[in-house]
């Protein structure tokens, strides 16, 4: 996994480079797997728009180095914490999805959320013993469902 995470960085810093950002790349191995962390005057590019730039490149470090990575790890880039900020706020929002099922005792449905937003909830919500939580939908259209057992 190290040597997946440090060829990933030095694949991050040269494409950024070549796209003319001005950032530095850090690694770090984590439960999840290999944490890219953006840093410099551009910093901020990278999170806007809800990190659609930070998606983008998962995408593509998981396109060329997706194969070497044992299952459960992931290559996840972040910048300024908004990685972590996000998953605090997907946490509390699963928190509320269930409340309001358990009040109301029907599905809640939530807007459209990228692949990694809905497993932070799946995971959030796997040991509710009364909620299950299912993907509906296709494509970028794809949404994630609370309800009771």
């Amino acid at each position: 996994m190290n040597e997946i995470c440090e060829n990933a960085e030095k694949f991050l810093g040269e494409l950024t480079g070549e796209l003319g950002f001005d950032l530095a790349v850090s690694s770090s191995i984590t439960d999840e797997g290999c944490l890219l962390d953006l840093s410099g005057k551009d910093v901020g590019i990278a999170h806007a728009e809800n990190g659609e730039l930070l998606d983008a490149f998962e995408t593509v470090l998981f396109q060329v180095f997706g194969r070497e990575l044992d299952r459960e790890h992931r290559i996840i880039c972040d910048a300024d914490g908004f990685r972590q900020t996000r998953k605090a706020e997907l946490q509390a929002m699963a928190r509320f999805a269930a409340d309001q099922v358990r009040k109301t005792g029907r599905p809640f449905t939530f807007g459209v959320l990228n692949s990694t937003e809905r497993r932070v909830i799946h995971v959030s919500l796997q040991k509710e013993e009364d909620l299950d939580t299912e993907s509906v939908g296709d494509g970028r259209d794809r949404r994630l469902q609370v309800r009771l057992k």
